[in-house]
């Protein structure tokens, strides 16, 4: 690629042709401010703080879209761009909630960080009206705080681009612009699929998951409740950010501790009922292959494409996977198995998840998860929430001593702890397929075709005679790519796994908070889900149908794979949602 020689603040750099100056000055290691900007996806120049100076310019140039060229010289740092981006924060504060002490996000928000570097202080700059907002809460995962909205724009480009949902935009115009629904409907009213991926977007604390810590807390205190925990894969991967650790450290030891020292009666793991869906997922694979079911089979592990695909494709539903998801599975388990083996009734057991997803808090709310007349699971809470809870409680994470899962529904595989990277559900499903079919142990249990955070993939295998393709897609508008060439019958996949976050659960909406300066130049998804391949590697068990703990429960309880009995605990539906 052609390279393009230029000066930062006389400093001489060299960055590709085709870069803006906000990508060359990353290159020289200098750091550029932005609010609204967000890589590949909020590409506008609209919040203008990120402007510099370009010699033989007449205006301000904005940084994050304005090209380079040969010998361009720029500079970064002037007292006018100083004095340019303090004004534009008074401008923005002048209609801002500054209730910084009771935001969520204090402490970790970009307004505030910048507000705090350029000395822009609580005041009020620009006398004058406010807009007022009233909370919209009709979403069950989710708040929208207009009050301390900015307008930068970052959540309309990811509901609409990354997710192709596209039901939040800007309303009205001038002074009375606002981030809304079509007709002010209510978000809980229109077909979001509760993804929360623009929440994890949001450089303020106008949007953040409904916070149900306190109800985990009530809980624990109550003597009549039995109350137990299940973490997801993708949660070690990213808690460790919330408490100083490297992006991508596992924490799954600490994060044990943790749970432990927050009072739960057990404390189990929901690698444990990832291994059972791959079990009864292979085995639905196998028998529509076998006798001629329907096909392409499509993953159901993520509830945010589980509702994209009730609302958008509802021609398609039944190529879903009848399989509930790891969430809830365990619950079901937990609610059936597990109290008739402990003697508990069901009614008095509390199962509470803590997700990288906060479309596992609308999961909640669907029928036909309740295997045991009861809900399968009772409360979920993001890794944010969990971070917070932590913090609550006066736990010292990083001082935590490393210690492992209860049994029996703490024991998983290396197969498990991958669901939660794109791919990871469809490389643990192969690895049991595989050997299924042909009834030979696998020399090597990797399916690194399947691996990497592109957007769609696709892989072929030659399988005991057959080939067998699959595809693999993350974000909901890769999705829609692989959707719409199911329904023309242009695809001709055996298997789909569809994760409804870019980059699989890692990427999750509920996962910690990461400041766009870092965003927009680490591939954060590919860095958490290391940490969960090289957690697969460690293990001696990497395959879901050697784990000790699920074989029991089939010998003991659900007789095989797809039975009677595994059906009814394990397996679900689905409905047909309008579009909003």
């Amino acid at each position: 690629m052609e390279n393009v020689n230029l000066k930062i603040n006389g400093l001489s750099v060299t960055a590709p042709a085709g870069s803006t100056i906000l990508e060359a000055a990353h290159i020289a290691g200098i750091r550029i401010p932005t609010l609204c900007f967000l890589k590949d996806m909020n590409e506008i120049g609209a919040c203008r703080m990120c402007v510099v100076e370009v010699k033989g310019a007449r205006n301000l140039a904005a940084a994050c879209v304005h090209p380079i060229s040969e010998g361009m010289e720029v500079l970064t740092n002037t007292p006018k761009l100083l004095e340019s981006r303090r004004r534009t924060l008074q401008l923005i504060l002048s209609d801002h909630d500054k209730k910084c002490l009771s935001c969520v996000r204090s402490g970790n928000c970009e307004l505030q960080s910048l507000s705090q570097e350029l000395g822009v202080a609580d005041e009020h700059y620009f006398e004058g009206e406010m807009n007022h907002y009233d909370l919209d809460t009709s979403a069950p995962h989710m708040v929208r705080d207009n009050n301390k909205c900015i307008l930068c724009r970052r959540c309309v480009a990811v509901c609409e681009k990354s997710q192709a949902v596209g039901v939040i935009g800007a309303n009205n115009r001038g002074f009375a612009t606002l981030i809304g629904s079509a007709f002010d409907m209510g978000l809980g009213e229109t077909s979001c699929v509760s993804c929360g991926q623009c929440i994890a977007v949001c450089p303020t604390g106008a949007l953040y998951e409904k916070d149900s810590t306190h109800e985990v807390l009530e809980a624990i205190a109550d003597p009549e409740k039995y109350v137990v925990v299940q973490p997801a894969p993708a949660v070690r991967a990213a808690l460790g950010e919330e408490f100083g650790y490297p992006m991508g450290t596992d924490v799954e030891g600490k994060m044990a501790a943790a749970l432990r020292r927050i009072g739960f009666d057990k404390v189990f793991d929901t690698n444990f009922s990832a291994d059972l869906t791959i079990m009864e997922e292979a085995h639905e694979f196998l028998d529509r292959v076998q006798n001629g079911g329907k096909l392409p089979l499509m993953t159901s592990c993520s509830p945010g494409w589980i509702k994209y695909c009730e609302h958008y494709y509802p021609d398609l539903l039944d190529n879903l996977s009848s399989c509930k998801s790891p969430q809830q599975m365990f619950g079901a388990v937990t609610k059936t198995y597990y109290a008739e083996k402990m003697g508990l009734d069901p009614k008095n057991i509390v199962c509470i998840s803590v997700m990288p997803c906060t479309a596992k808090k609308f999961e909640l709310t669907r029928d036909d998860q309740d295997a045991a007349g009861v809900p399968d699971v009772d409360i979920s809470i993001t890794t944010r929430e969990f971070a917070r809870l932590i913090r609550k409680l006066g736990i010292d994470f990083r001082r935590l001593p490393e210690e492992g899962f209860d049994d029996p529904l703490g024991e998983s595989t290396g197969a498990a702890v991958i669901f939660g990277a794109t791919g990871g559900v469809m490389e643990a499903a192969l690895r049991t397929a595989v050997e299924t079919l042909t009834g030979e142990e696998l020399e090597c249990p990797d399916f690194t075709e399947v691996r990497g955070t592109e957007g769609i993939k696709e892989a072929f295998y030659q399988v005991a005679g057959m080939e067998v393709k699959v595809a693999v897609a993350s974000g909901l508008a890769n999705a829609r790519i692989i959707m719409d060439k199911v329904r023309a019958g242009e695809a001709d996949y055996h298997f789909i796994e569809i994760m409804g976050c870019p980059g699989g659960c890692v990427n999750g909406g509920g996962q910690p908070q990461v400041h766009a300066d870092i965003r927009n130049f680490t591939d954060i998804r590919a860095v958490r889900a290391k940490a969960l391949y090289d957690n697969d590697a460690a293990k001696s068990l990497r395959k879901s149908h050697e784990n000790p703990s699920v074989k029991h429960l089939y010998e003991e309880y659900l007789g095989e794979p797809g039975s009677e009995k595994a059906h009814h605990i394990l397996h679900t539906s689905y409905v047909k949602r309008t579009i909003n």
